[in-house]
C-alpha cells in the first residue's frame, strides 16, 4: 500500500500535457459539451489539456497536430476532418511514439491508437432505415439532407450510410450546405425549403447545427410540427426540445462529454504504456418518449 501510495504521489507531482484538437466550430453548441469533457478530465486528473477548434479547416488542423507532435504531448486527441487528411500527421506522432487517439469523426486510414465516438455510417444506415420502416417515405420520394460542410468526414460517411438504404429503394435525396455560421444556417435552409417545399417528404440534419435549426426554419417557413418527417443528429438542447415538441421524429445522441473524457483516458492510458486494443463506440437514437433525459443532462440536470 506504501509503495502503491508513493508511486502514485510522484505521478501527480508530474501532470502531463496533452492535445484535443477539433475539426469543429466553437460556435456549435455540441462542441461545447465535447469541451466540457475535456476540461473535466483535465480537473480529475491534474494534467494540462490544451485545446483548439479549426472550423473545418483541414490545414489548420494538420498544423495543430503538428504543434502538438513538437512540443512533446504526452497525448493527442483529434477529430478527423476530411478522410484521409491526417494520414502523415498521425504517422508523424507515431513515429515520436506519441499516442495519438481519433474521437468523434473515425479515419480507419489513418493509424490511430483507437477510435472513440459514434459510427457514422451505421448511423445514416438508421436514419434513413426509420424513415423507411416507420412509412416516411416511399420509392420515387425526396428526401433533403442539409450539412454544415459538405465533403467533412462525418457527412461523407452517414450519406454512404443513408446510400445503402435509399438507393436500392428508389428514394432520391439531395446534400446542401448550410455553412457554421447560425444565421446563415436558418437563411439558407429556409430559402431550400420555401422553393422546394412541394418536394421534400423528409429531411436528415446530418449535422448538429442544421438539425438545431429546424424549429426556427419551420416557423419561418410555415411548416407546422410533424408536418415533414425529420431525424439526424440530437447533441443539443435546440434539438432535444424539438424532438419534445414534435418539430423532429428522432435523433442521435454521441454522448459528446464522455467522448472526449474516454479518449483523453486512452491517450493517457497509452502515454502510460497500456496500449489499447479496442475502441470504443458511442451513441443511441432517441425520440420523444425518451428525450427527457438527454434534455436534462444537456441542461446540467443530471
Amino acid at each position: 500500500m506504501m509503495a502503491l501510495a508513493a508511486s502514485f504521489s510522484a505521478v501527480q507531482a508530474a501532470p502531463k500535457t496533452f492535445y484535443w484538437i477539433s475539426h469543429g466550430s466553437p460556435a456549435d453548441p455540441v462542441w461545447t459539451y465535447f469541451l466540457a469533457g475535456a476540461k473535466q478530465w483535465a480537473a480529475d486528473t491534474g494534467s494540462t489539456v490544451n485545446t483548439s477548434f479549426h472550423n473545418g479547416d483541414v490545414a489548420a488542423q494538420q498544423e495543430a497536430v503538428r504543434s502538438a507532435i513538437a512540443a512533446g504531448a504526452a497525448g493527442i486527441v483529434t477529430t478527423s476532418p476530411d478522410p484521409g487528411s491526417l494520414v502523415k500527421v498521425v504517422d508523424e506522432a507515431n513515429d515520436k511514439k506519441i499516442p495519438i487517439i481519433n474521437f468523434n469523426t473515425p479515419d480507419p486510414k489513418a493509424k490511430f491508437g483507437a477510435y472513440v465516438g459514434g459510427d457514422n455510417v451505421k448511423f445514416g444506415t438508421a436514419w434513413a432505415q426509420y424513415l423507411v420502416d416507420k412509412g416516411l417515405v416511399k420509392s420515387g420520394d425526396f428526401v433533403w439532407m442539409p450539412v454544415e460542410v459538405p465533403g467533412a468526414t462525418y457527412g461523407v460517411q452517414e450519406e454512404q450510410g443513408i446510400a445503402s438504404v435509399f438507393k436500392p429503394a428508389g428514394i432520391k435525396w439531395e446534400v446542401t450546405e448550410t455553412t457554421l455560421d447560425q444565421a446563415e444556417i436558418i437563411s439558407r435552409m429556409s430559402d431550400y425549403l420555401t422553393a422546394n417545399r412541394k418536394k421534400v417528404k423528409a429531411i436528415i440534419g446530418m449535422g448538429d447545427l442544421a438539425m438545431g435549426s429546424i424549429k426556427r426554419v419551420f416557423d419561418q417557413v410555415g411548416v407546422k410540427p410533424g408536418e415533414i418527417p425529420v431525424i439526424g443528429w440530437g447533441d443539443s438542447l435546440d434539438t432535444t426540445q424539438e424532438v419534445l415538441h414534435g418539430y423532429v421524429n428522432a435523433a442521435q445522441w454521441q454522448d459528446p462529454q464522455a467522448t472526449s473524457y474516454i479518449a483523453l483516458s486512452m491517450a493517457a492510458m497509452s502515454a502510460s504504456g497500456i496500449r489499447p486494443g479496442f475502441s470504443v463506440i458511442t451513441g443511441s437514437l432517441y425520440d420523444k418518449d425518451t428525450a427527457q433525459q438527454y434534455d436534462d443532462i444537456l441542461s446540467g440536470k443530471k
